[in-house]
């Protein structure tokens, strides 16, 4: 990622240690802010993700990254945070016919109301989070107008909204193909080998045949490109 500006504004990016909030991490960082990462152990079957986050902050020197406890697996509903299967080999057909048992109840709202309270403290009038409308994963909670009531919602109730100074929320790759996200994650620097995107890792190596492997693979090859990332059939230290 580059660094040859000096930040002036505080930002915070929800960071997963996956490949699109990795990217929202890279763009926030070019458009000259200060970044302040804020992460989740919710439950998640996949929590080493947090330690790619922790991994990424510490390269690119992240002055604050928030590490947050929230028991979603308490709740349950979803195959990432419960002993529920997660889907394997789908098609993108597939992925378009329902909400799929991935989906996590209400995360993204959960996720956002504790980023928009961090950023009350910090001062700072700006979250970055990477949901996405193309590469359709048929969460309800990655929608514009989602994003939209949220922000509404937000600066009807915070002190900062109604004394002035409104939160914006950004989410740069909403209307971005994964290729499209790739292409412009690698212009700014970032090191995809870094990063995991799967739904339910082998330790640290990605299985490559949820969803979310699905659709990452398939962006880097619209892209031309070979994932860098670990996967379980093509790990050389296995």
């Amino acid at each position: 990622m580059h660094t040859d500006f000096v930040a002036t504004r505080e930002a915070v990016v929800l960071l997963s240690g996956g490949l699109d909030s990795t990217t929202v991490l890279a763009l926030a960082r070019a458009q000259g802010f200060c970044c302040n990462c804020l992460s989740f152990q919710y439950g998640q079957r996949q929590k080493v993700e947090l330690d790619r986050a922790r991994l990424i902050c510490r390269q690119h020197k992240i002055k604050r990254h928030l590490v947050l406890r929230v028991d979603l697996n308490a709740i349950g509903g979803s195959a990432l945070t419960t002993d529920l299967p997660v889907p394997k080999d789908r098609s993108p057909t597939e992925m378009e016919e329902a909400i799929p048992v991935t989906y996590v109840p209400a995360r993204n709202i959960l996720f956002l109301a504790h980023a928009l309270s961090w950023a009350e403290v910090l001062g700072a009038s700006d979250i970055f989070l990477g949901i996405n409308a193309v590469d359709y994963s048929g969460y309800p909670d990655c929608r514009p107008e989602f994003l939209a009531a949220f922000t509404q919602m937000a600066n009807l109730g915070t002190r900062a909204g109604v004394t002035g100074r409104p939160v914006q929320i950004h989410a740069p790759l909403m209307y971005l193909s994964k290729k499209e996200i790739i292409l412009e994650g690698l212009r700014l620097g970032v090191d995809y080998s870094q990063t995991l995107s799967c739904y339910d890792p082998v330790a640290d190596l990605a299985c490559g045949r949820c969803d979310a492997c699905t659709l990452r693979l398939q962006g880097f090859e619209e892209a031309g490109l070979n994932d860098p990332a670990r996967y379980v059939e093509n790990d050389p230290f296995r």
